[in-house]
């Protein structure tokens, strides 16, 4: 039977190790907005504290906020997306949903460059939920669905997608935004600019509200029947929340690879995979890891920065590779 609210299922996530992270988070945060620039401790302390304010207020502080909403959205993408797939491996960068929310800014912008963000989001999420409605169902024709051909199929499907962003970009001379959108990289993210964000957080309020109804979904169609419950209408919503939740992210700052695969799995393997316990330690190790590489690009050449995509990439293909081997030779 699935934990009901208040049972000791639930009341687990509470441990005082969630505090203590939630703690290293407020940490994290705060050491994020005093890195950098112009905002430096020591500047906030002289004549010059109105300017290093004024950075704080215009875009540390908001940089800050849309690293943890980004964060928390994109774990909480991968988790529902793995639950309905039933695939460790599946996440918006895998699957084909990032690169079509992409290529739908992409089309929007030479479309209607007039539009104001929130209907060009509006455009990215419809192509993101029609590439993923696309994956599943090539997937459900797929006779032999393994855990490792799943994301391999989504991987050839972003990149087809990809190829085509491409083209059309070339055409129209937008290169340089495409790479904007493909690269995550919140350094021009400023106050205005990130508000898309908080729609994120909304939904993952959705995702933690019904997080039973995936977990039974995650259980296939039979058994989310014999409960009472509509698949079909689960799995729906569940897109839905993942197309705007990545559109809003890309329209924001572009895709980051690989980050909601890595802290989905590396939650679930320690505490499971029903997502009403999970749920919030994945979106909390989801803004940490976001918030990590950001500084850690900020720091590695400074006072240059190194795009938080890049740092995030090289280490969740790093920890992807790890666990894909680590799957195998546990198989074999």
């Amino acid at each position: 039977m699935l934990p009901r609210e208040g049972s000791p299922g639930t009341a687990r996530v509470f441990w005082p190790p969630f505090v203590g992270a939630l703690a290293g988070l407020m940490a994290l945060a705060g050491v994020s907005v005093l890195v950098g620039v112009g905002a430096t401790p020591m500047v906030l302390l002289t004549g010059e504290a109105g300017h290093g304010l004024l950075v704080l207020a215009a875009s540390r502080i908001p940089r800050t906020l849309a690293l943890v909403f980004a964060g928390l959205a994109m774990g909480v993408c991968a988790a529902l997306m793995q639950m309905m797939f039933r695939n460790r491996f599946v996440e918006p960068t895998t699957a084909g949903t990032a690169q079509a929310a992409t290529l739908g800014l992409l089309v929007a912008t030479i479309a209607a460059p007039d539009w104001p963000p929130l209907a060009k989001m509006g455009v990215a999420t419809a192509f993101a939920l029609a590439a993923t409605l696309l994956f599943l169902k090539i997937i459900a024709r797929v006779a032999f669905r393994g855990a490792v051909l799943v994301p391999l199929v989504g991987l050839m499907l972003g990149g087809v997608i990809d190829a085509l962003s491409v083209f059309i970009a070339y055409r129209y001379d937008l290169l340089q935004a495409l790479g904007a959108w493909t690269t995550g990289d919140f350094s021009g993210v400023l106050r205005g600019r990130y508000e898309l964000l908080w729609l994120t957080v909304v939904l993952a309020g959705i995702a933690y509200a019904t997080a039973d109804r995936f977990t039974a979904a995650g259980l296939g169609d039979a058994f989310a029947t014999n409960l009472g419950l509509d698949y079909r209408r689960i799995v729906a919503m569940g897109l839905s929340i993942v197309a705007l939740a990545t559109a809003a992210c890309i329209a924001t700052a572009g895709a980051v690879p690989f980050l909601g695969l890595i802290v989905a799995n590396l939650v679930a393997l320690a505490l499971g995979d029903n997502l009403r316990r999970t749920l919030p330690w994945i979106a909390l190790a989801g803004a940490v890891f976001l918030l990590a590489c950001d500084i850690v690009g900020r720091l590695v050449r400074y006072p240059y920065e190194i795009p938080v995509g890049t740092v995030a990439g090289v280490a969740g293909s790093a920890l992807f590779l790890y666990l894909l081997l680590r799957r195998r030779l546990r198989l074999g």
